[in-house]
């Protein structure tokens, strides 16, 4: 597979997407231990509805990437900001590392920092929110690294193999980003 280096980190970078994985994320998102996390873990992904999927992506004008291994150019996984709102600039943020051994090696930290670099310096945006269930505390752990904040929760909203979870809302502004980073975007 070819990958573009739209973005650069010093362990991943960002790609657009690109519809030949469909086949990878196929695999990711029928694993029942990635796609619990994603909330798809009831859903039958077939790769024909992941090509749609991955189309739709490409074409609605959602800023989605693909996180590859800088070392190896291997896809890992995939971010983006969806419901993209230019006028109030804000946007909702997901993130996912499907292959396993890439896991919990702060892939997910740097692919998240680099999408919101480009999202508060390219994009122009001023909030950036996300939604995540409680039961998921690893990625809350490299959500709050990132910088973004707790401003809510919606309590008991996922019942999950018979327990119940909070929904839990955090977001980060444009000013608070600026202050802890450093663009690593040069124009």
């Amino acid at each position: 597979m070819r990958y573009f280096k739209k973005i650069i980190g010093e362990k991943c970078y960002l790609s657009p997407i690109n519809i030949e994985d469909a086949e990878k994320y196929t695999e990711w998102l029928n694993d029942f231990e990635i796609a619990k996390y994603l909330l798809l873990y009831r859903q039958q992904i077939t790769m024909t509805k992941e090509k749609e999927i991955l189309a739709k992506m490409s074409e609605k004008g959602d800023f989605i990437f693909a996180i590859i291994d800088k070392k190896t150019d291997k896809l890992i996984g995939n971010c983006g900001f969806h419901n993209i709102n230019a006028v109030n600039q804000r946007a909702e943020f997901g993130i996912f590392i499907g292959d396993k051994n890439c896991q919990n090696k702060g892939f997910g930290t740097e692919a998240g920092k680099l999408l919101l670099d480009f999202g508060f310096n390219i994009l122009n945006l001023n909030n950036i929110l996300l939604e995540v269930y409680s039961f998921n505390e690893r990625a809350i752990k490299a959500y709050e690294k990132m910088g973004f904040k707790h401003i809510g929760k919606q309590r008991e909203a996922k019942i999950m193999t018979g327990k119940k979870y909070d929904k839990i809302f955090m977001d980060m502004l444009a000013t608070e980003f600026r202050e802890k980073n450093d663009s690593k975007l040069k124009i």
